[in-house]
C-alpha cells in the first residue's frame, strides 16, 4: 500500500486488530506493515513510533461505547448503560487493561466517555466532587472486573507461546489449587457444593456488584440532599 493512500485511520484500525488477536506483544511496526501491505517506513510517515500508535489505538476503542442521555428522573439507567458498555468494550479489547500500566492514554475518545459520565451523575443530583467520585468508583469497579479476563487471556497466550497446552496447564493448576483450598473450611464448603469450581465467580457477579455499588451511591446522594 503506497504512502499516499495509507491513512492514519487505517493504521490505527489495523493496530487494534493485531492487539485484539495477539495482545500487547503482537503489535510492532513490522507486523503492522505486513498486515497493511506496506513497508514500515510508510507507517512511520503517519505515526512516528509504537508508543504514539498505542495511544491512538487505546483512545479509538472508547468511541465504540454508546452514550446514553442523562436523565434527571432516572440516573441509574444511563449509569448502568455506561458501565456495561465500558465492560463490553474492555472484553472486546482485553489488551487495554494491562496497557494502562505502560502507556499514558488520552484523547477525544476517552474524554467523550468521561464527559458523558459526569453529565449523567450531575443530572442525577451528584454535585461537584460527588459526581467525580461516583464516576471514578464505577470506572474502578468495571476496570477491576475486566482485569481477570484480561489476565487470563495474557496468561493463555504466554503459555501457548512457550510450546505448552495452555488449557491443560491451567486445568492442572486449578486442580492443585483446589487440593490446597480443600484444607480450609470456608473454601471446602464452597467446593463441595453443586457446580462449584475453584477461582470461578458465581453467575451475574458483575451485575450484582454494580447494583450494590449504585445502591451505595444512591444512599450517599440521598443523605447529602
Amino acid at each position: 500500500m503506497a504512502r499516499e493512500v495509507l491513512t492514519k485511520e487505517q493504521i490505527v484500525r489495523t493496530a487494534i486488530e493485531l492487539l485484539d488477536e495477539d495482545g500487547l506483544d503482537g503489535l510492532n511496526m513490522r507486523a503492522l506493515g505486513k498486515r497493511l501491505g506496506a513497508v514500515p517506513t510508510a507507517v512511520y510517515w503517519h505515526v512516528s513510533n509504537k508508543d504514539k500508535l498505542m495511544v491512538l489505538a487505546g483512545d479509538e476503542v472508547w468511541n465504540e461505547i454508546a452514550l446514553p442521555a442523562p436523565d434527571p428522573d432516572d440516573w441509574r439507567t444511563p449509569a448502568v448503560g455506561l458501565a456495561t458498555e465500558l465492560y463490553a468494550m474492555l472484553m472486546r479489547h482485553p489488551w487495554l487493561v494491562p496497557a494502562f500500566g505502560s502507556y499514558l492514554f488520552y484523547g477525544p475518545g476517552k474524554a467523550r466517555y468521561d464527559d458523558r459520565c459526569l453529565a449523567v451523575y450531575e443530572a442525577g443530583g451528584f454535585a461537584g466532587p460527588d459526581a467525580d467520585r461516583a464516576a471514578a468508583a464505577v470506572f474502578t469497579f468495571v476496570f477491576g472486573n475486566a482485569l481477570g479476563a484480561s489476565a487470563m487471556m495474557s496468561l493463555t497466550r504466554r503459555l501457548s507461546r512457550n510450546g505448552g497446552d495452555a488449557d491443560a496447564l491451567i486445568q492442572e493448576t486449578l486442580t492443585k489449587a483446589t487440593e490446597v483450598a480443600m484444607q480450609f473450611p470456608q473454601l471446602r464448603t464452597r467446593l463441595t457444593s453443586p457446580a462449584a469450581e475453584y477461582n470461578a465467580a458465581p453467575a451475574q457477579t458483575f451485575e450484582h456488584g454494580l447494583r450494590a455499588l449504585l445502591d451505595g451511591l444512591e444512599a450517599s446522594r440521598a443523605s447529602n440532599r
